[in-house]
């Protein structure tokens, strides 16, 4: 241990400026069961123990702390792994205090048969020294404004910054508080939370507050403070430093995004052109500007898309043609404005250049001069309401959204003192731009919401008559603007013997699709319902078409399938003589009946599926209507809610036209008004018919014997008929020939039995029943044909004819019109 103690000492430490100079490190050997074997004068002159004293005895009574096993063994098998160990610990001075010495362990040798370890400890370097003056001088000049207030919050010292920063000369700082200094600067605030670092001694850091200085009265600055307290002898509290730093750009920014972020949630909640440029002077005024106009092109507010603007046809300069939009003021009823909403404007700011609509940049006039000529000549009223009412300042934006021109924002300042800067534009600029997208959208959807709704009125009939057998009436409510059209529609179809067909149908989804998917099927029905069809089978026809079509449309990728599958429809026909009503649905609710004497109720009929699935067969049922039933056919959406399930929504119909005194037109009205009294999600539609019955004294029947003399008589009995209805000669010479035609040929080609009937409404029909389903076949004969000529003789005296198949046969028919 002496030749130890004697190579010690050659490592002794040159001195505390050597931070670098590893021998000054303190060293000790430490065997594998913490036996201090090794102590070095390092060693001595860091802890103060001589080597006498701590050889041979345990090394954890160095330590401030107990030792921990579980830190020992991980120190122990890393140095051992051959890695070496290094970190801090606290150990204890000789005279009883601690101190924190940086330890590195060195990988394990062996002295004899004993396993150590060699120890190098290290103490704090010293710290660096300035001088007193270096340290005024960079406090008084450092680019943050500080300031020392004692325990009554009196200043007692101010660095340059400060003194910059808030206007105020340091010789009039000292000696009084910020209250008496800066009044307004939220100085009670700042003085409570001076006066909670006093009590407390905790430290408030990155105070935020907007305020203003008599170095820049004029614009409002953003200022972040700390406070934190300042201790002497015995830690008491003698005063509070306060630190101040300018983040008017770093507030500017974050306002600017808290306002744009706002903007798209205050701006362009609705799909209103109008409404949206609204919402955007509304949101403007007053938190950015104290007057604000939106001039949109005329073309926009229209709905016929843009650069149809220009007035002037020829080489002449392009001027917009615009309506005031929007108008918002801090003063009551905006007088500044020249122009009203909805009143035509020409307004641009002088220059008066129309490109800035077109593709220029906003427009900045940080000070608004109405003296200036081209003001007082170009626009002496604005440029008299300007002076009037103060405005000093303007920003002019142009709004245009993917590449279409919408028109002109105009923001103005007036009380607010503060001149529109750079800044400003940028915020004008992006609010405008959220707008201008929200105004495109609404003009893009009122555009196609008015082409659907118009193609959606011009597919349904535009009026309904039910001829001699049904008083009718109807109701069409398109969906909420929020839903868009869609495709619900009723139509009635004339047919022959005075029967008149009523059709009803939804075609699933909104918009323009549905609206032309309504209009194909109910072409469709007209030309199936022309052809004298039963329902059932005009339905089966009807599935076809429409799964035909869906799959040729799924087959060129526009996605109408979803569209026109899940569409339905409810078809039926009503024979004013039998008082009879044939009718087959496809998926539709069915039909409600009033009868006279005031009980409602629906008719059971099969549902079947809805068109466009395609092989499945549909069913018809007939009913017996009594004379002044009502009938009504309706769609989903008025039995349909969200309070309520269809059941308790057909009951409710059912319970509204039971409802007596009100003529057809004000019944449909007001049942639509009380079962869907707000704005509904789906299209309505009702269609409500009054039956009536052709009496025996407009109806003329004679049995058809096979025999071909029996067609003289039954010329002078149809010609006697129509007379004694008062029909005219005229029309009951060409009734002969219709019925002598048409008679002639039932007797020679078709089957017992034969019936001749004549109908009286609104036109006259001649009918020839028989028991033959064959068709009777319309030739052109030539000269020197002996016959053939029967139908096309009919076909040239009548308004329209033809054939209708029955379960026993065909009724061949021809109408004449009845002036």
């Amino acid at each position: 241990m002496d030749s130890a103690r004697e190579n010690s000492g050659a490592a002794t430490p040159r001195g505390p400026d050597d931070a670098f100079d590893a021998s000054g490190d303190a060293a000790a050997v430490i065997s594998e069961r913490g036996i201090v074997v090794g102590w070095t004068r390092g060693a001595e002159a860091l802890l103060g123990h001589a080597a006498q004293d701590v050889v041979g005895v345990s090394a954890a009574r160095l330590l401030v702390t107990a030792e921990d096993p579980v830190r020992l063994a991980g120190i122990v098998e890393r140095c051992r792994a051959g890695n070496g160990w290094s970190g801090q610990i606290a150990v204890r001075h000789r005279d009883g205090h601690g101190a924190d010495v940086q330890l590195r362990v060195s990988a394990p040798f062996r002295i004899g048969d004993t396993e150590c370890f060699l120890v190098f400890a290290r103490g704090q370097a010293q710290r660096w020294t300035m001088d007193q003056s270096v340290l005024n001088g960079f406090l008084t000049r450092a680019p943050v404004g500080m300031a020392v207030v004692d325990t009554e919050l009196r200043c007692v010292w101010v660095n340059d910054t400060l003194e910059r920063l808030g206007g105020v000369p340091r010789a009039e700082r000292y000696g009084r508080r910020l209250s008496e200094l800066l009044p307004g600067l939220q100085a009670e605030a700042l003085e409570s939370l001076m006066r909670k670092v006093l009590a407390t001694g905790v430290p408030v850091t990155d105070y935020e507050y907007v305020g203003w200085s008599w170095a820049d009265p004029h614009r409002r600055h953003a200022y972040s403070t700390s406070f934190f307290p300042l201790t002497g002898a015995g830690d008491a509290i003698t005063g509070v430093c306060y630190m101040v730093q300018d983040v008017t750009e770093r507030w500017n920014a974050r306002q600017l995004l808290t306002m744009v972020n706002e903007a798209g949630t205050s701006i362009g909640r609705t799909l209103d052109v109008m409404r949206t440029a609204q919402e955007l002077a509304d949101f403007a005024v007053p938190r950015f500007a104290d007057f604000v106009v939106v001039d949109l092109l005329e073309s926009v507010l229209s709905t016929e898309g843009h650069g149809t603007w220009l007035t002037d046809a020829g080489p002449a300069p392009a001027w917009p043609v615009m309506r005031r939009a929007a108008v918002r003021s801090v003063r009551q009823g905006s007088p500044e404005a020249v122009v009203q909403v909805g009143e035509r404007v020409d307004f641009l700011p002088v220059p008066r250049d129309a490109r800035l609509v077109i593709d220029g940049d906003p427009l900045l006039i940080p000070v608004l001069d109405p003296s200036d000529k081209l003001w007082a000549t170009r626009e002496s009223e604005r440029a008299e309401r300007i002076r009037a009412h103060g405005l000093h300042s303007l920003i002019a934006v142009p709004m245009r959204a993917r590449d279409t021109v919408l028109g002109l924002a105009t923001f103005a300042r007036s009380l607010n003192p503060v001149s529109f800067g750079s800044d400003d534009v940028l915020l004008a600029r992006e609010l405008v731009a959220r707008a201008a997208v929200c105004v495109d959208n609404a003009r893009r959807y009122t555009r196609e919401h008015t082409a659907a709704v118009t193609l959606q009125r011009s597919l349904l009939p535009p009026a309904l008559t039910g001829g001699t057998a049904l008083d009718v009436a109807s109701s069409y409510l398109p969906a909420d603007p929020t839903g868009g059209v869609g495709g619900d529609w009723f139509d009635l179809v004339p047919l022959s013997g005075a029967r008149v067909g009523l059709v009803i149908g939804d075609v699933v989804g909104h918009g323009i699709s549905a609206a032309a998917s309504m209009g194909r099927l109910r072409t469709a029905v007209q030309t199936l319902a022309a052809m004298e069809m039963p329902p059932d089978e005009l339905l089966a026809h009807l599935d076809d078409l429409v799964f035909r079509l869906s799959d040729e449309e799924a087959a060129a990728g526009t996605g109408a399938r979803s569209t026109f599958i899940g569409a339905t429809c409810l078809y039926a026909v009503y024979d004013p003589v039998t008082r009879r009503c044939a009718m087959a649905r496809a998926g539709h609710p069915p039909p409600v009946v009033v009868t006279p004497d005031g009980h409602a109720g629906f008719p059971e009929i099969p549902a079947g599926p809805p068109l466009g699935l395609g092989g499945m067969a549909f069913e018809a049922t007939e009913i017996e209507l009594a004379e002044n039933s009502l009938f009504g056919l309706y769609t989903n959406g008025l039995i349909e809610g969200r309070d309520h399930d269809v059941e308790r929504g057909m009951r409710r119909l059912g319970e509204v036209l039971v409802r007596t005194g009100e003529d057809l037109d004000t019944l449909c009205g007001s049942a639509v008004r009380r079962l869907v009294p707000g704005p509904q999600h789906d299209d309505i539609a009702l269609l409500l018919a009054r039956t009536r019955t052709l009496g025996a004294d407009r109806v003329a029947s004679w049995d058809v014997p096979p025999d071909p003399a029996a067609v003289a008589t039954l010329r002078a009995l149809a010609t006697r008929q129509v007379e004694d209805w008062g029909l005219g000669e005229e029309l009951a010479m060409t009734t002969e020939l219709v019925v002598s035609e048409l008679v002639t040929n039932a007797i020679r080609y078709a089957a017992l039995p034969i019936r001749l009937r004549l109908l009286r409404d609104t036109r006259l029909t001649c009918e020839v029943i028989d028991g033959s389903s064959t068709a009777p076949r319309l030739r052109h004969a030539r000269s020197t044909d002996e016959g053939g000529r029967g139908l096309f003789l009919v076909s040239q005296l009548a308004h329209r004819w033809g054939v209708r198949y029955t379960e026993d046969g065909k009724i061949i028919w021809a109408e004449q019109p009845v002036r």
